[in-house]
């Protein structure tokens, strides 16, 4: 009888430890499998935070050249309108002297002048100022008023348009790197939760008791599916296409 018991319980420690081995090669098998797939995930993630890194990069440059050239176009419109002025002022004052004359008489001299005015305008004025100083002249002789061209509703804006165009593309530009910053940061959040997924897989057969084993299991699959689900939330960069890396 009490060798019947005996192998009783030695058959059903066998079948326990027979159960418990199964157990421990699933989880093994399972934390093998989420190993690798994590590891090529993080890698992943990795890369696509490093293209949005390079992306980031070349924006800035970008905007950087842009910010640099519309300056430029800034400092040259500054000059045109500074010579415009000037050539507004020594017109203005030769139709002073040309009207003054022809009042009084002096009409060589108002003939003189009114030459002047023509090779001045001729040469120098370019066929949007000379747009301007007719509306001037033309509100002047309606209202009596000295009417300056750099009144003209707009006008004066006109010089900046090609600078301004190019301020604009660079703080878009810039936005794009400013976005492809904060995306890469994001793919480096997610590489960071992947390499918490890693060092849980990489802990589980530290743990004897089965049970423990699967809450570490249970809780780097959680941190897996959280960090896969957010990666999947994150754009990738533009333009990005695999085959490009293949010569395709």
């Amino acid at each position: 009888m009490a060798e019947e018991v005996k192998e009783k319980a030695v058959e059903a420690e066998a079948k326990s430890e027979s159960k418990a081995s199964k157990k421990d090669v699933v989880l093994e098998t399972i934390a093998a499998i989420f190993l690798g797939i994590t590891a090529l995930l993080a890698a992943w993630a990795g890369w696509i935070g490093s293209l949005h890194g390079g992306n980031q990069a070349t924006n800035y440059a970008k905007s950087n050249n842009l910010s640099a050239e519309a300056n430029s176009e800034w400092n040259e419109a500054s000059q045109y309108l500074n010579q415009d002025m000037s050539l507004w002022n020594e017109y203005y004052k030769l139709k002073i002297q040309a009207d003054f004359a022809e009042e009084v008489g002096d009409y060589d001299n108002a003939d003189m002048y009114n030459y002047e005015m023509d090779v001045l305008l001729n040469n120098n004025v370019s066929d949007e100022f000379m747009e301007a100083i007719e509306w001037a002249l033309a509100e002047e002789e309606s209202t009596g008023y000295i009417v300056s061209p750099f009144d003209m509703e707009g006008y004066v804006d006109s010089y900046y348009e090609d600078a301004r165009e190019l301020l604009a593309e660079s703080d878009d530009i810039l936005a794009e790197g400013q976005s492809d910053n904060a995306k890469g940061d994001k793919y480096n959040l997610v590489v960071v939760i992947y390499s918490i997924v890693l060092f849980l897989l990489g802990i589980v057969g530290i743990f004897k008791s089965i049970p423990n084993r699967t809450i570490v299991l249970i809780g780097a699959m959680i941190c897996f599916v959280i960090a896969t689900a957010y990666m999947c939330t994150i754009p990738l960069p533009t333009g990005f296409s695999l085959t490009s890396f293949f010569g395709a």
